[in-house]
């Protein structure tokens, strides 16, 4: 490896460690090395910082800003009221119509919502138990379907990510929105097809309460706008989305749609500039940005595309494309699961495993859709976040946990690599 090899990864070490630990604010350690790629003559300041202009980026957090509105409509408190409805009623279809109530909650409010699941698993563990419907009967299923939209059209982060590495790797040939949405939707079949058959193995007991108050508010309060703004609100969610579906027709103007679409909203005064501010500066969207240039200064230095040709010729030109990319999916969703880093994890893997596709003259949009997804799709154990809350308020002991979980997290990765292989043939 070359002097500038070794520095790069170097650079790539230090940001992931310091994003896995839990010293250092969430979207500071990509900043921090964007500026030391220009500090050790890696990168020039435009190079270090060019995800921060990045369309997908700015895509991205325009359509959070619109995210963050549409949180502040009614729709939350219709989902409560027929979450508590069914339960009441009790039996195994009222299961089946909780959680496609849930997942499609989860449609309008995103892959990996920290405010939808603590809601959800709040709501959950508030209702008292009952014999026809144990709560610890819903609080995994729930709790997991919260990541997996039956409506997958709020795929606006990872769709970003995806297209930012590919672009990275420098695959500019593009990817369909609505094809990618349809990985999710498969993903998310597969994920309601073994919650389904799980009913009858989940356990049936009471669920301890913490002492502590359980915030169920996290930017996804009751309504706060008059109906005239909830209106405007969700017209401008429908045509961020759909101008993001049309991206091959619309162009440029498409990355710029959801940022215009939250100007309206702003200006008719359903949400104020310090929201507007905090979401388009998120740190998800630092991370987001942060990492594309270091991504960048890797590809640039060669060590990507080494390590794609070492791992193609390990492999050997008979390897199975299904193979191939399931292996990665398992690397990139294990490394989120113990890290708890879904960003650094997909920034490790994806770049390797589309360095690798290209090697072996395969189309990469498969392996890069099932890698980034992958990254919010691991959870079998409960060490970070949503599988801790989980654990923890569902009152499960560990074996009752895994039981649900390690075949959830096998039937998921399954079915994203033959769903993304499906929809993106190499």
């Amino acid at each position: 490896m070359t002097l500038q090899m070794i520095l790069a990864l170097g650079i790539l070490i230090l940001m992931i460690v310091m994003i896995m630990s839990d010293k250092f604010a969430f979207g500071a350690p990509p900043v921090f090395a964007c500026l030391l790629l220009v500090a050790t003559g890696l990168s020039t300041v435009q190079e270090a910082f060019a995800g921060f202009i990045n369309p997908s980026v700015v895509m991205v957090a325009g359509f959070m800003v619109v995210m963050a509105a549409l949180m502040k409509t009614s729709f939350i408190a219709k989902v409560q009221t027929t979450m508590i409805s069914l339960v009441n009623k009790g039996g195994y279809k009222s299961y089946a119509l909780l959680l496609i109530v849930v997942m499609l909650g989860a449609s309008l409010a995103g892959m990996g919502s920290t405010g939808y699941y603590v809601l959800i698993l709040s709501l959950v563990s508030t209702i008292p138990y009952n014999k026809k419907m144990p709560t610890s009967k819903l609080m995994m299923p729930l709790g997991f379907a919260t990541n997996h939209p039956l409506v997958p059209i709020n795929v606006a982060l990872t769709y970003g990510v995806t297209v930012s590495v590919l672009e990275t790797a420098g695959f500019t040939t593009g990817v369909s929105m609505f094809k990618f949405a349809i990985v999710n939707f498969i993903l998310s079949l597969g994920f309601l097809a073994w919650s389904l058959v799980a009913y009858k193995m989940l356990p049936d007991h009471p669920i301890t309460q913490d002492d502590e108050e359980t915030p169920t508010d996290q930017g996804l309060a009751v309504s706060m706008m008059t109906p005239t703004q909830e209106k405007i609100t969700i017209a401008m969610f429908i045509i961020s989305v759909i101008g993001m579906m049309m991206m091959s027709q619309l162009g440029n103007f498409a990355y710029v749609l959801p940022g215009l679409a939250a100007s309206v909203i702003l200006f008719t005064g359903g949400i104020d500039f310090r929201s507007v501010r905090d979401n388009m500066g998120a740190p998800v969207i630092l991370m987001m940005a942060g990492v594309i240039g270091v991504a960048d200064a890797l590809a640039n230095s060669g060590f990507t595309k080494l390590i794609g040709d070492w791992v193609a010729h390990s492999l050997g030109t008979n390897m199975s494309p299904f193979v191939l990319i399931l292996i990665f999916v398992l690397l990139t969703s294990t490394s989120a699961t113990f890290t708890g880093s879904n960003m650094g994890s997909v920034f490790i893997f994806a770049p390797i495993v589309i360095a690798t596709c290209i090697s072996l003259n395969w189309n990469p949009t498969a392996a890069a859709v099932a890698v980034v997804i992958s990254g919010w799709n691991g959870g079998y154990m409960p060490v970070d976040g949503m599988p801790a809350m989980i654990l923890g308020m569902g009152n499960y002991k560990l074996p009752e946990f895994w039981k649900y979980s390690v075949p959830m997290y096998l039937v998921r990765v399954l079915a994203l690599t033959v769903g993304a292989l499906l929809v993106f043939p190499v």
